[in-house]
């Protein structure tokens, strides 16, 4: 496994099997111009983990995240997403790819990395706890 920046179109577009198993609700003909303008807008990165299978690059797993400044928490990163592809489950690529993104806060003297995570999402509560993340809000949300 090698984890990467999705930088390129081709890469962020190997992607999208691992961005579809946690949003199933994107259409996969709008989904590069939505990454491109997240990227333009918010500052979004894409890193993968990038597997060999067949002779060819997979992306087990992906994580979408952005720079984000609060007033609560200070300069922090804040992850947006993290999918592994069902297949990968289990096998440490979701692991790598925290870590991946808590050294590289700590690189960019960030003091914190933040995420949601839907209540029903078990597997993933357990890997935040055991990478000591802890439970420090409730988030709401209101369409409008």
């Amino acid at each position: 496994m090698t984890i990467r920046p999705l930088l390129t179109d081709q890469d962020i577009l190997l992607a999208w099997p691992a961005v579809y198993a946690l949003r199933p609700h994107l259409r996969h003909e709008h989904y590069l111009a939505q990454v491109r303008a997240q990227m333009a807008e918010d500052g979004f990165r894409m890193i993968g983990a990038v597997v060999e299978e067949n002779g060819a690059e997979v992306i087990a797993a992906f994580s979408g995240f952005r720079n984000m400044h609060k007033l609560s928490s200070g300069p922090g990163i804040y992850i947006d997403d993290l999918s592994t592809l069902p297949t990968y489950r289990g096998k440490g690529y979701g692991s790598a790819l925290l870590d991946y993104i808590h050294a590289l806060a700590k690189a960019e003297g960030k003091t914190n990395v933040q995420l949601d995570s839907g209540h029903h999402r078990k597997d993933a509560h357990r890997l935040y706890l055991n990478k000591k993340y802890v439970i420090s809000a409730h988030h709401f949300t209101r369409e409008v």
